[in-house]
């Protein structure tokens, strides 16, 4: 199976100077493809335990800004424990349909408590349930226990009632040292310009790599 990918290409010439401008405008761009693209925010996340060995999955990318990109989850999940052990990390955002890719490399440290708190306040009621019901990661006895266990709170908080905020759940903020932009091309060809993050604060250098 093969594709060729026939693109405009992704030159240095004009390129924002900080990646979260150029991410921006990358995103906004995929946003609009809703008929190819599901879940624009969607990004393959990879951690690794003291250990160094590896696990990924996919998250959904709540929120980015000129600090990093952040996400949420339960902080007793594997991704959360690993990132504890070991807070480097990777995130991919595979927007095939586009020819793109967009990886970050970079460490994650846990968001402000309001801060959470105030995203957990937009999401659905049904989802700050399943927060609860979820010990996320956990070996489960059968699907008749998780859903037994969002009855229960269903029960206790019907809609329309404030749900708490689980106090091990959480966000994460990934602070970028390198951003690369992958854009396919013909003959697999491909344009690939990383970001890397000078030190001492220096702003950043763009650096071609070769496909």
């Amino acid at each position: 199976m093969r594709e060729q990918y026939v693109t405009d290409g992704l030159a240095e010439t004009g390129l924002p100077g900080d990646p979260l401008e150029q991410f921006a405008l990358w995103f906004k761009e995929a946003a609009r493809e809703t008929d190819a693209i599901h879940e624009p925010n969607a990004m393959v996340v990879s951690t690794a335990d003291a250990e160094g060995r590896p696990s990924s999955r996919t998250v959904l990318l709540k929120g980015f800004d000129e600090r990093g990109f952040v996400f949420f989850t339960n902080y007793e999940s594997r991704k959360a424990r690993e990132l504890t052990a070991n807070p480097y990390v990777s995130l991919l955002f595979p927007w095939h349909p586009m020819a793109r890719q967009v990886i970050v490399s970079g460490t994650a440290a846990r968001v402000g408590r309001e801060e959470t708190v105030a995203y957990f306040r937009t999401r659905p009621h049904g989802s700050q349930l399943g927060a609860w019901a979820s010990a996320q990661s956990s070996v489960l006895a059968s699907r008749v226990e998780l859903d037994r266990a969002y009855a229960d709170l269903a029960a206790r908080y019907p809609e329309g009632e404030q749900v708490p905020v689980p106090p091990n759940w959480g966000g994460f903020r990934v602070t970028p040292a390198a951003v690369e932009f992958w854009q396919g091309r013909v003959d697999r060809l491909h344009d690939r310009l990383r970001y890397v993050r000078q030190e001492e604060g220096r702003g950043w250098r763009v650096e071609r790599l070769s496909p």
